[in-house]
């Protein structure tokens, strides 16, 4: 069966997977969700690259400040490291780069990987403000392929929520099905909160890589 592996760069250098001297970093997961999570802040001296995985009310107090009128796009990317109770910042989140998210397959698949965005772990709801309360165009959540290349200056992104066409990311460029060899498919992520809303709080969608294995 082909194993999966999501990774995140943790460098500032904008190379692949595997790559000597780039602190690749894997996601551990526990019974199908994750040990690790992503942490999307403005930052602050404590929520920052290195620093201990901090209390609930220092995230709040380094939360993105919404604009009246101005779309808001959110700062930084960090990864909570479960296993070393670390903070690492995802510095190329967002960015006009390439190596930044990472799945890594092992095997062929019958199907070609998918990313999608939803509301929890059933996968069956996309409610949440972030994923556009239920109007998938209006998701917060942009995401482009660069298993290819470069996303592109200032690149907008398809708006991720739920599994609808045109709303989620075929990781492989619709290029199909990955051959016995497996591969590493990229992608990269920004969140555009736009302006004059008048929520706040915490929403925790799940990220979902789905394909079909042999």
């Amino acid at each position: 069966m082909t194993n999966l592996i999501v990774a995140v760069n943790n460098d500032t250098q904008d190379l692949e997977y595997g790559s000597s001297g780039v602190n690749w970093i894997d996601l551990a997961f526990i019974a199908n969700l994750s040990a690790d999570t992503l942490v999307f802040s403005e930052g602050s001296d404590t929520v920052d690259d290195g620093e201990a995985i901090p209390s609930q009310s220092d995230y709040n107090q380094a939360g993105t400040i919404l604009h009246p009128t101005n779309d808001v796009e959110v700062a930084k990317c960090l990864l909570a490291d479960a296993s070393a109770g670390l903070l690492r910042e995802i510095f190329n989140f967002a960015d006009n780069k390439r190596y930044v998210f990472c799945a890594s397959f092992d095997g062929a698949t019958a199907s070609e990987p998918v990313l999608e965005l939803w509301d929890d772990v059933n996968l069956n709801s996309r409610d949440l403000n972030s994923l556009g309360l239920g109007v998938a165009g209006d998701s917060w959540w942009k995401g482009a392929v660069t298993t290819d290349g470069l996303p592109g200056a200032s690149w907008a992104g398809t708006p991720l929520a739920g599994n609808a066409d045109g709303y989620f990311l075929w990781l492989n460029n619709e290029n199909g099905v990955l051959g016995s060899g497996g591969g590493e498919l990229y992608f990269n992520l920004k969140i555009v909160i736009p302006g004059g809303l008048e929520v706040s709080g915490l929403e925790q969608p799940v990220m979902a890589i789905k394909y079909l294995a042999n």
